[in-house]
């Protein structure tokens, strides 16, 4: 599956168009984390915990929008976009959306 957040993949033509596609996933950390992450936000630095959950969200997300783009038949998915948002303290909603199509190589 060929995955890209522009509106073409170099050297391949679109043969067909699928739709929108989309996949999310809502994450949450542990107490423990929560607090650790309290404690970094008075004193500065990066809160590797929730960098953590977001990176786990994002590949979630991304593998149930190929999941999807897969069972229409498609062999990629162009114009990828992503969406977050707190949905309470502690846990974020990470949503991905892109077109699914098949492409070919130019000249097929």
């Amino acid at each position: 599956m060929i995955l890209t957040n522009i509106e073409s993949v170099p050297g391949m033509k679109i043969k067909a168009q699928y739709g929108v596609v989309s996949g999310s996933t809502v994450r949450a950390k542990n107490a423990f984390a929560d607090i650790g992450a309290g404690l970094k936000n008075v004193v500065g630095g990066e809160l590797k915990s929730y960098t953590e959950l977001l990176t786990e969200a994002r590949k979630e997300a991304t593998s149930r929008m190929e999941t999807q783009a897969q069972m229409l038949g498609a062999n990629a998915v162009i114009n990828i976009r992503y969406a977050t948002s707190a949905v309470t303290s502690g846990a974020a909603e990470v949503y991905a959306y892109g077109t699914a199509v098949y492409v070919e190589p130019v000249g097929v």
